[in-house]
């Protein structure tokens, strides 16, 4: 039995990297990320602690900010402000989810769009779904940077993309419209699910729900890109069962596979962002 390609994430955030020093050693400045974290939610600290690591290594600026928990919103909307006018920061993030006192709307919308690493700003939403340029988000900028990679032709391909978030669903779907594809977006409303993933030349799953998509739910010989992280008994596991590697034709591991990409794409916005605010300049 054959079994599906691994889509190696690590493998094309190599590429990345490799790209963003070339691009970097050619600028007459350094790009500068800041990233706010409250709070010791030990998943935060490890992503905030994964993302200043990588930055560093390429050679930016970067310095996170540790509030406490129970910071006001208010002081963290005031601190955002502040680096929105600082003209040697160019990329703001700030680490989700954030304590349920603090409205996460309030707080995205703060950030200038010029500095909106994350690219969840409603100005940077419109410009994705409008088809301008600007900061898009880090997961689906990733998956259709993996896809292309590895040759995956998107024009014309008739794509699922299972999971309807702000963060990923939504997003990768514009961004796939802007590849050409004909995208479905379903969901946990979807009737006759596995008929409907079934249909997918390319199949996105991001539901967060582990093993959730079989081989019955898979069309052989489809492209499978996994987006789930799922923490069960001290395990990772992905939304999709390892048995669809049997009728897919490539599949993304859990972990190794979106989740490089996601890192590699936030190091690509902070220079793309220094780029747009400084010069204009649409890279």
């Amino acid at each position: 039995m054959t079994l599906a390609r691994t889509l190696s994430g690590h493998e094309v955030a190599t590429t990345v990297y490799g790209e963003l020093r070339e691009a970097l050693s050619s600028l007459p400045f350094v790009p500068s990320l800041r990233v706010i974290r409250l709070g010791e939610d030990p998943a935060s600290v490890s992503y905030v602690r994964l993302k200043d690591k990588k930055a560093r290594e390429l050679g930016l600026l970067s310095q996170v900010e540790v509030f406490p928990e129970d910071t006001p919103e208010e002081a963290l909307l005031r601190r955002i402000e502040a680096l929105n006018r600082d003209p040697e920061v160019d990329g703001i993030l700030v680490q989700l989810p954030l304590p349920a006192h603090i409205r996460t709307e309030r707080v995205l919308e703060a950030i200038s769009p010029l500095k909106d690493v994350d690219g969840f700003h409603p100005l940077n939403v419109g410009k994705l779904w409008s088809g301008g340029e600007g900061l898009f988000p880090c997961t689906p900028l990733g998956i259709v940077r993996l896809l292309k990679h590895y040759g995956v032709e998107l024009r014309g391909k008739e794509v699922v993309v299972l999971g309807r978030s702000n963060i990923v669903g939504k997003p990768l779907a514009g961004l796939l419209l802007r590849e050409d594809a004909t995208v479905t977006l379903a969901h946990s409303r979807t009737r006759n699910l596995p008929e409907v993933t079934r249909r997918a030349e390319v199949l996105v799953v991001a539901v967060g729900r582990p093993h959730l998509v079989r081989r019955e739910w898979v069309r052989p010989g489809a492209v499978v890109v996994d987006v789930g992280v799922n923490r069960v008994e001290g395990r990772l596991l992905g939304d999709v069962h390892p048995e669809v590697a049997e009728v897919a034709s490539a599949l993304t591991p859990v972990p190794g596979g979106v989740g490089p990409m996601t890192v590699a794409m936030l190091m690509a916005n902070t220079v793309k962002a220094a780029l747009l605010r400084r010069h204009g300049a649409p890279r």
